[in-house]
């Protein structure tokens, strides 16, 4: 299931789009990919891998359900890929109505236009382990977990999810929710803490910067590598029946053991130059956050290769390596998948 396929991926520009759509042309896929105004857009991720000229680019409002149906009408993808919205935890305390809306509403439209247009299609939505909420610390959490998000985004990726398995129960979709845990990548934006602690740790090594302001550290999360990610989405899709997947590596880790490997990599002791600043602290934050991918392995054969401190590693050469040739952040990525 891949060479001849066509794909069509919303919210192609993010971090997971664009090593998915890099994933999927080497696979042989014809890839489409959206962006609410692909003239306006500069899809930064995809030339940072080198494939912008391997993806056809189309503007879609999701928001729209006219404008999605006129995509999936205009395409007609053999797989479709949801990893549009917005994506940021911290934000979506600031702007939970958008959130919300991005999230949900998106996943509506494009469910809605697949049972409007009777396609064969199918569909792979972006869930998160914000739906669960902590998970206990001897017990991470496989699919059966119950759902207890505590924060905007949490809550919308939550009722995307259980859309999703409406429309499987009540239209008989092919369409399928990805539980993903924290995945990283040089392609995340600098608001996400994983950059802000390896860039600011750059700046403090080059002289540029002296301390690093960030919130609660003791917080412990499944970090895993974001390019092994996207593949178990293709995966899910390339599966004989539609089922959820929790996708993370089964380790846990806190904040801090990221901060010091981050530092450390630049030659330095974090404490020297981290301050813990109340005001970056959420209303709400989990402390726990560990995945069981336990169904991943068995049933789709995909395990993660990549733990915390390989992602911290590679984090810190790409960076390191950037700033070494000079080249700006937009730069083609100087690390292999």
């Amino acid at each position: 299931m891949s060479r001849g396929r066509t794909a069509l991926i919303f919210g192609i520009g993010g971090q997971d789009g664009a090593w998915l759509a890099d994933l999927l042309v080497r696979r042989g896929y014809a890839v489409h990919g959206t962006s609410r105004d692909r003239e306006a857009s500069s899809f930064a991720n995809l030339r940072r891998l080198g494939v912008i000229d391997r993806v056809r680019l189309h503007s879609v409002a999701l928001g729209d359900f006219r404008s999605v149906a006129q995509a999936l009408k205009e395409v007609r993808p053999d797989e479709i890929y949801n990893l549009a919205g917005q994506s940021s935890v911290g934000l979506s305390f600031e702007q939970p109505v958008e959130t919300l809306d991005s999230i949900v509403h998106g996943t509506v439209n494009i469910l809605e236009a697949i049972r409007f247009l009777k396609l064969d299609t199918r569909f792979y939505n972006a869930s998160s382990s914000e739906c669960f909420g902590n998970t206990a610390q001897g017990r991470p959490a496989a699919e059966d977990h119950p759902f207890h998000p505590r924060s905007p985004y949490g809550v919308g990726k939550a009722a995307a999810y259980w859309a999703v398995a409406n429309y499987r129960e009540s239209y008989g979709l092919f369409a399928c929710s990805g539980i993903l845990f924290n995945h990283e990548s040089p392609l995340r934006p600098a608001r996400y803490v994983t950059q802000k602690i390896v860039r600011g740790a750059a700046d403090i090594a080059a002289g540029q910067a002296d301390r690093l302001r960030l919130g609660e550290l003791s917080v412990a999360r499944d970090w895993g590598w974001a390019p092994e990610y996207v593949d178990a989405m293709r995966r899910m899709l390339g599966h004989d029946r539609p089922e959820d997947f929790v996708i993370a590596t089964g380790a846990l880790h806190t904040l801090e053991e990221f901060v010091r490997l981050a530092f450390e990599g630049f030659g330095l002791d974090w404490r020297e130059h981290v301050e813990i600043d109340p005001a970056l602290k959420r209303p709400a934050d989990i402390t726990h956050s560990v995945g069981d991918p336990g169904k991943a392995k068995r049933l789709l054969g995909w395990q993660a290769e990549t733990t915390m401190p390989g992602v911290v590693a590679k984090l810190v050469e790409a960076e390191r390596t950037r700033r070494r040739s000079g080249a700006p952040l937009e730069a083609p990525l100087p690390v292999p998948a």
